[in-house]
């Protein structure tokens, strides 16, 4: 099962990294765009439960690091305003471009 990274920035310019034990993230966030944090909290909770879903069905238990960056994003969300913004500054790996 592929994994990989993505960087935020929040709003006071501190980047974190984030882990995904899926490539699921790419269906909810996109590199390169802006997020209010309430929104990036929610998109990033619902791919990251998804991911973790589907290391238990590949695998027979949930991920405990997705549950970890769960818990890390929302920790860090509590510093803001939920309408202020971030942007997800890379994904690695990217998704590939078909032309």
């Amino acid at each position: 099962m592929p994994e990989m990274t993505f960087d935020v920035r929040w709003p006071d310019g501190r980047v974190q990294r984030c882990y995904s034990p899926s490539l699921v993230m790419h269906d909810y966030l996109t590199s390169g765009s802006d997020y209010t944090v309430a929104d990036f909290v929610d998109r990033s909770a619902t791919a990251l439960q998804e991911a973790s879903d589907r290391v238990r069905a590949k695998f027979g238990f949930a991920c405990t690091s997705a549950a970890a960056t769960t818990e890390q994003i929302n920790s860090a969300a509590t510093q803001y305003p939920g309408d202020a913004t971030i942007r997800v500054v890379a994904m690695h790996p990217g998704l590939e471009k078909t032309s």
